[in-house]
């Protein structure tokens, strides 16, 4: 089974990242990484803080000749922004006295991981809750990427809306009505034209200005956005355990990004609206193989990818960091005060959809390898790769129906 952890605080000396479970011979270079690095830095309305840092991911070990080891792979992503923070931020003893935070930000982790785990000063609360940890959890999830590439399992995403503006062209009824030819990746990279990754240019002319009132105003834009897995093959999750179920396991990966506040898989809480003769997606025969007319179920039925392109759109609240603040209580005073200012980005739903195809990655790198007993890289005049099922026998028996 394949993990990873990371450690580090927004503002210390670095992120850091073991990733540990990958297989021998996984080709795989730091530029790879860092162009996804790069992605999760990028869109309209970031903050100043973008400018300072450049991630870059220093592979330290488990990987030589450019090739995995088989053995636990550690990443190292520095902050160049520590050496203004090093008095405030130091892992040694304190030189001089250091302003305490104590004033908490509504809609952020100040307040409950100050009570959680007993803090007097609210920075230890803002250090590791911050989204700056998604920048190891992308540099670690960039190479289960490159792993899934190996078996054709493509991800990308696009941004559907920001501050409630949406297209009038509704891509997604392609996505569910089946009739999607690209590639998951295929969407990133036309998204990653836009600054907004959108697909549509009035749509972003639009956002962007929205964006330029927020930022005038020191108000903040949440939005929705979609990721979308291409190939991925029938059989991945289980409906044995609620655990072991492929949906299940896909919110939990999801909303454990910052910010974000509801996923749905397929069509989501459209369901609910609609009467079952239209939800579900109804079996055919094609040729020899059975197929689908329509992707409502958003690749996954009873907790079991269908072999169809998996679907899930996610919403992200607007940033809680407020340029003009919303009240609070100073909690060394208890009085009522205006919040205070921490240093953040007006728009980050672009770079959340980066993330989210990150987290995506790696659950489905994840989810391939309990159905596999051995996965084997190895080099002959290509890459070629095996898998061997755990149930060979059933697995036969299951393709035989593979959804196309």
């Amino acid at each position: 089974m394949i993990r990873f952890l990371t450690a580090g605080e927004s503002h210390g000396k670095a992120l850091t990242t073991i990733i540990e479970g990958f297989p021998s011979n996984l080709t795989i270079q730091a530029e790879y990484i860092n162009f996804h690095l790069k992605r999760r830095q990028a869109g309209y309305g970031r903050g100043h803080r973008m400018k300072i840092e450049t991630d870059m991911a220093e592979i330290l070990s488990g990987v030589r000749f450019e090739k995995t080891l088989g053995s636990p792979i550690s990443l190292l992503v520095k902050n160049y922004d520590w050496e203004n923070w090093i008095e405030k931020m130091t892992p040694d003893k304190k030189t001089s006295e250091v302003e305490k935070v104590t004033i908490p930000r509504p809609g952020h982790a100040d307040l409950v991981g100050i009570t959680k785990y007993n803090f007097n000063d609210i920075r230890n609360s803002i250090e590791r809750s911050s989204a700056r940890e998604t920048a190891a959890r992308v540099a670690a999830c960039s190479i289960a990427r490159r792993f899934l590439e190996e078996f054709n399992i493509s991800i990308g995403s696009y941004v559907e809306s920001i501050g409630g503006i949406y297209s009038k062209d509704n891509f997604s009824e392609k996505l569910f009505n089946n009739t999607l030819t690209e590639k998951g990746w295929d969407l990133s990279d036309e998204a990653d034209k836009s600054e907004v990754r959108v697909f549509d240019n009035i749509q972003e002319e639009q956002i962007i200005e929205k964006i330029r009132v927020a930022k005038k105003n020191g108000d903040t834009l949440g939005g929705n956005f979609f990721i979308v897995a291409t190939g991925v093959p029938v059989g991945l999750g289980s409906f044995i355990h609620y655990d072991r179920k492929l949906d299940a396991e896909i919110a939990h990966s999801i909303m454990s990004i910052n910010a974000v506040k509801a996923v749905e898989i397929g069509t989501g809480f459209k369901c609910a609206d609609i009467s079952g003769s239209v939800s579900h997606d109804e079996i055919i025969k094609n040729d020899r193989s059975i197929s689908r007319k329509t992707n409502r179920a958003g690749g996954i039925e009873g907790g079991i990818s269908t072999g169809l392109p998996i679907i899930v759109r996610a919403a992200m609240k607007p940033i809680a960091t407020l340029m003009s603040p919303i009240e609070s209580v100073d909690l060394t005073t208890m009085e009522q005060i205006i919040s205070r200012r921490e240093r953040s980005d007006f728009v980050a739903v672009p770079a959340c959809a980066v993330i989210g195809e990150s987290m995506l990655a790696g659950l489905l790198q994840n989810s391939l390898s309990k159905n596999s007993a051995v996965i084997r890289l190895k080099k002959q005049k290509q890459i070629t790769r095996t898998i061997q099922i755990i149930c060979l026998k059933e697995w036969r028996r299951i393709s035989k129906y593979k959804t196309l």
